[in-house]
């Protein structure tokens, strides 16, 4: 083990995470913060001890095998590794971490916010005001009419640290709480929650008003909402994305939106980022935020500093705690 081992980072981190990166290890930053081509990331690879990739960084098991003798970890900057084949690291005897739990909050946050702003037409609202400068018609008793939250059903795909959060968030709004998961939480927390189990995705999909889309992207869960399932919801149901793109066929779902088989859609997060489907920006009833949600300088900041204790532990020798194993993904 090096006594300062040399730390790669693939994106510009916070100031403070960085400086103390500095003191720590030879670390070796990415000044401009443009995303690193495949290029350089087999450079980095070639020559790190430890690489500090983000989301925007695809290492599959072909680049991973460009990777030289020293590189024994990947330390993700983030909670999700789909950027990341795990299985191929651990078989080059790579450790791969993460960053868990400290998005959990803000990520809930900005879910909740886009559960309140398709319904309430949040978006549409302030777009008329600044297309025309400030001038309105004035109030009227049916103008700009969206729908309460209070009293729906909300239905959240993914029930672990963030679906929890939401749900809570959600109770506070007078929503009932139904899920899907692999298999039941907790019942102390399924009580604590007020929450409903469906082991049947298709038969909550039918009854909610609103999906909540909280789960990681895998190989199981891609396009998990897909065209077949996105045509037994309600036709005015609402979708709202702060996971992962790929959970959703985004072809069938913006056609599902311009043909009026969907009320409405809030999104972070895009199948193919960072571009947009342009027929999403022409849609009134879609709310699209630039992937966004876990976008705190306190949540970032939180994640850079579990990054540090992975590596610092790694560098005495011991298991880091936030390391990815296969088997669960």
């Amino acid at each position: 083990m090096p006594q300062k081992p040399l730390v790669i980072v693939t994106r510009k981190l916070p100031e403070v995470i960085e400086a103390r990166m500095g003191e720590l290890f030879e670390a070796r930053f990415n000044r401009t913060d443009i995303p690193m081509t495949e290029e350089e990331l087999a450079a980095a690879l070639a020559e790190a001890d430890v690489l500090v990739p983000t989301v925007t960084d695809k290492l599959d098991a072909a680049l991973l095998a460009k990777a030289g003798p020293k590189l024994k970890l990947i330390a993700q900057f983030g909670t999700g590794v789909d950027n990341i084949d795990v299985e191929a690291a651990v078989k080059r005897k790579i450790t791969v971490t993460n960053t868990p739990s400290v998005l959990t909050e803000d990520t809930a946050d900005m879910t909740m916010a886009l559960i309140l702003a398709v319904p309430r037409r949040l978006n549409e609202g302030a777009r008329l005001l600044r297309n025309n400068r400030g001038k309105w018609p004035g109030w009227s008793p049916t103008w700009m009419l969206g729908h309460r939250i209070g009293g729906k059903k909300l239905g959240i795909l993914g029930m672990g640290r963030i679906g929890q959060a939401v749900a809570r968030r959600a109770r506070a709004f007078g929503l009932e709480v139904h899920y899907h998961n692999r298999k039941p939480v907790n019942p102390v927390i399924e009580k604590e929650l007020q929450a409903t189990y469906w082991d049947s995705f298709d038969r909550m999909l039918r009854e909610i008003d609103i999906l909540s889309i909280n789960c990681p992207h895998t190989p199981a869960t891609f396009h998990l909402l897909n065209e077949r399932r996105i045509a037994i919801m309600k036709p005015d149901a609402y979708v709202v994305n702060t996971a992962r793109g790929e959970v959703v066929d985004q072809e069938a779902l913006i056609t599902a939106l311009e043909e009026g088989r969907l009320g409405g859609a809030g999104l972070d997060v895009f199948e193919r980022e960072p571009a947009i489907d342009p027929r999403l920006l022409k849609l009134e009833n879609v709310v699209l935020l630039p992937h966004m949600s876990s976008a705190t300088v306190e949540g970032r900041s939180e994640m850079g500093e579990r990054v540090l204790i992975n590596i610092r532990v790694w560098m005495d020798g011991e298991k880091p705690p936030d390391r990815v194993i296969p088997a669960i993904l």
